[in-house]
């Protein structure tokens, strides 16, 4: 592209205390331009955007916009010279409705008091233009984390956009709303919009990127145009490995059959039957709304039973509570490890230390706890999940995802389970500690327990297990193994209706 960028930056560097956080970054963006800024947690993505928006002052370097450069004080200033930003935290206010928050600080006026009917027209057909079905008089904390994105960029259409930067905007979607998403990015483009998107989901962006810059540890290992790469390529240059080394070889087992179900029933699930063995990753696939995460859940005692059995190593589990489940010897992490895998206010040190207690796993019979084994345990997990010592005091929510994912793993060893559900195991998580959690699910494989991944992420599927079943409208359409189990043979089975429930 010969064009002046519509944005650009120029040796950008922020230096912290004792980090180099950005390390004299030259990026980008042109008019019509989805530009993906692509890399692992702590590679420099929030830094640059940050910096981009007016919330961060660099330390050097420059940014330039259309040809001039510029300032920005804050991020009101970056907004007024047309670039908004949607972070992954929205800025919005819950108690507030639709229009008032897109117009806050914008507010129209008749003399000195607000025009509601006025901001409440006006926000009708902002979001009506933008294909956004909102209702505008609805309070904020009513809304979906879909519809509040959506008012979290209308915000962005008061003035002269030129450039909005979108900050993993498809975490918390469904497939049918990332459609929507990448269709009202594709028409912003259509209209000379330049967007910058950060995401780690590679197979997302690729079908709207046109090009992608891989940063790592602080620096730029380079831009591509995306019609000239490939997944593989972009994940080895943000890693600085091959793909099959993020994805480990286990040596499945194909012992005792540790859970057996028949038949199950639930709310939108239909007759599932299937075995877990001891040893054996497998793996569970399917679009989102076909019951998988349901059907395990169900499994779990969190979602009603309406008919089937379920047995844990022989012992009938189907009428069993979901702490009775646990003492059984299974154990599931949820794929909304906020809501309900940890306690955000807590340490990683202490969450894991709640775990052990409750889990029996310490302290024997005793009526007591006993410390001194429960902050030996609790070391040993943390170590073995890779959490480093300067992060295990801290509040989990200020945590990565990624170290976020290592304390909720560190629950599982926390346990006596011998089977492990792993539902949506690598959300919200770069490929460098995908690649960590991965080799605890080989080792607890290859320790002889059972383990079952549940994933959105068909190459990980199909990478991790010996077998997998799939899901298509709350019924199990498939179960493959083998040379079976390649992508095309899965994708088709993923429309399969012939079990579907009329």
């Amino acid at each position: 592209m010969t064009a002046t960028p519509l944005i650009q930056t120029k040796a950008l560097t922020k230096q912290y205390p004792g980090i180099l956080a950005l390390d004299s970054v030259d990026f980008d963006l042109q008019s019509g331009e989805v530009h993906v800024l692509f890399g692992e947690n702590g590679a420099g993505k929030s830094t640059l955007i940050s910096m981009l928006a007016g919330a961060n002052m660099p330390s050097k370097g420059s940014v330039v916009l259309d040809g001039q450069e510029v300032t920005f004080e804050n991020v009101a200033d970056a907004q007024a010279k047309g670039i908004y930003t949607v972070f992954q935290e929205f800025s919005l206010i819950p108690t507030l409705t639709v229009a008032q928050n897109i117009f806050l600080g914008w507010e129209p006026r008749n003399g000195l008091f607000i025009d509601h009917r006025m901001m409440r027209k006006r926000a009708r057909d902002m979001l009506l233009e933008l294909g956004f079905a909102i209702d505008p008089n609805k309070i904020v904390a009513q809304l979906s984390r879909a519809q509040q994105q959506m008012v979290e960029i209308t915000k962005a259409f008061h003035g002269d956009l030129k450039v909005l930067i979108l900050d993993e905007p498809t975490a918390s979607l469904t497939d049918k709303e990332v459609d929507h998403l990448f269709d009202f990015v594709n028409a912003l483009k259509a209209k000379g919009v330049g967007i910058v998107y950060i995401s780690h989901r590679i197979q997302e962006f690729t079908r709207i990127a046109d090009r992608v810059t891989v940063l790592r540890d602080g620096g730029k290992i380079g831009t591509i145009d995306m019609a000239d790469t490939d997944e593989d390529a972009l994940v080895e240059m943000m890693t600085g490995r091959a793909i099959d080394e993020i994805y480990p070889k286990i040596a499945h087992g194909s012992g005792e059959v540790v859970l057996s179900v028949k038949n199950l029933q639930t709310v939108g699930i239909h007759n599932a039957s299937f075995d877990v063995r001891a040893g054996e990753v497998l793996g569970v696939a399917g679009l989102v709304g076909s019951g998988k995460s349901r059907l395990f859940r169900t499994v779990m005692g969190l979602a009603l039973r309406l008919g089937g059995t379920v047995t844990m190593k022989g012992k009938d589990i189907s009428h069993a509570s979901t702490r009775e489940i646990i003492r059984q010897g299974i154990y599931y992490l949820s794929p909304d490890r906020k809501a309900e895998g940890l306690d955000l206010a807590k340490s990683s040190k202490d969450n894991l230390a709640i775990n052990l207690i409750m889990g029996d796993k310490v302290g024997g019979n005793s009526q007591f706890v006993k410390w001194s084994e429960v902050n030996s345990e609790t070391a040993t997990i943390s170590n073995h999940v890779e959490l480093h010592d300067g992060y295990r005091s801290k509040p989990v929510s200020q945590l990565s995802g990624g170290n976020q994912q290592k304390v909720l793993f560190g629950k599982c060893f926390g346990q006596n389970a011998d089977l492990i559900i792993f539902d949506e195991p690598t959300v919200g998580v770069d490929m460098g500690t995908r690649a960590a959690l991965y080799l605890l699910i080989k080792e607890l494989a290859e320790s002889g327990k059972a383990v079952v991944v549940i994933s959105s992420d068909l190459p990980e599927v199909l990478h991790l297990s010996r077998r997998m079943i799939v899901l298509a409208h709350g019924h199990i359409s498939a179960e493959l193994s083998g040379d079976d189990m390649t992508e095309e043979q899965v994708l088709k089975y993923f429309f399969d209706e012939s079990g579907a429930k009329q």
